[in-house]
């Protein structure tokens, strides 16, 4: 926890952090059952509806990542086994980066962009 997160837009850290905590939860109830729950977050900000409209318009879809970076990391974490893969808080990256997947550059929303903004929440 690093107050630098709640100051200045305290219920929506309250929201992330609540679904890390739910995942968390869930992966204790459900493990027995050999049902997983894992969070994902994003380690820039994701080319999204939010993104253009509330938080940043245009200038920060520009240093964003395509929401298939979100859709491929859960298509790899999907494959791991339940039993042995559950509780666990993911970055999208170092999921990747931990299948040997280290080329993002088809995941920047403007082509041959390389400076992304760091995703809230994250730290660099």
């Amino acid at each position: 926890m690093n107050p630098k997160w709640f100051a200045g837009h305290l219920a929506y850290t309250i929201s992330k952090y609540n679904m890390s905590m739910i995942s968390y939860g869930l992966a204790a109830e459900l493990k027995p059952y050999r049902i997983a729950a894992n969070a994902l977050w994003p380690k820039t900000t994701i080319a999204t509806a939010a993104v253009n409209n509330l938080l940043g318009g245009e200038m920060l879809m520009k240093m964003s990542r395509t929401p298939e970076i979100i859709a491929d990391s859960i298509w790899y974490l999907l494959q791991k086994s339940s039993a042995d893969c559950t509780g666990n808080f993911f970055i999208d990256e170092e999921l990747l980066a931990g299948e040997g997947i280290t080329d993002l550059s088809k995941y920047a929303f403007v082509p041959g962009n390389t400076q992304f903004y760091p995703d809230l929440f994250v730290d660099k």
